[in-house]
């Protein structure tokens, strides 16, 4: 199984990394990265199809906020919290939110679509959308690239030892998420 997604992220990198890009991406650029480590990536390309697929997937989420409003809050009610979180965060950090919203994982949709709901102009969010970008991507492949030889180790370390991994994960998610619920609750309840 394992040489068989190698042999597939080999031969169809960039594809699976565009596509990846598009709807999440950080474990899809870090891959990239340790590819273009090892030398079956091209580092400057993998960055721009990485780039481009981040960049295409939030003008896809921001029209499909712009243009179908009320289906999204309709279909998406079971999500209403983090509409009201992305829509404080847009409120308090204005268009910075377009350059954080890329690291904020559980908003990476949510946020683009939030934002297509509201006036702001489409060319100031395809502009600030286009750099945020390439910024996310130069930066998370670069780090991936440098400390590839690390990452490798670890990943191989995790693969032999994976009955450690699991609860440290388990318990690292929880925590995380009960840290973003509060934070969600504590800023829903300040506004009321």
């Amino acid at each position: 199984m394992e040489n068989f997604f190698l042999r597939l992220l080999t031969e169809y990198g960039y594809i699976i990394l565009f596509i990846w890009s598009m709807l999440e991406g950080e474990l899809g650029l870090i891959m990239a990265g340790i590819l273009s480590h090892t030398g079956d990536m091209n580092i400057f390309i993998a960055i721009l199809v990485a780039a481009f697929g981040g960049f295409l997937g939030d003008q896809i989420f921001f029209y499909i906020g712009r243009f179908n409003r009320n289906f999204v809050q309709r279909k998406l009610s079971k999500h209403r919290r983090k509409f009201a979180l992305a829509t404080i965060l847009l409120n308090k950090y204005g268009w910075y939110i377009i350059f954080i919203q890329r690291y904020m994982y559980g908003l990476r949709t949510i946020i683009p679509i939030t934002i297509g709901t509201t006036k702001l102009c489409w060319k100031k969010f395809a502009i600030i959308n286009l750099v945020s970008a390439f910024i996310w991507a130069s930066t998370t492949i670069t780090l991936a690239y440098i400390f590839g030889n690390l990452i490798i180790t670890v990943l191989k370390y995790t693969k032999h030892h994976l009955h450690f991994l699991i609860p440290v994960a388990l318990i690292a998610g929880w925590m995380a998420l009960n840290h973003l619920n509060k934070i969600s609750l504590r800023k829903s309840r300040t506004k009321q």
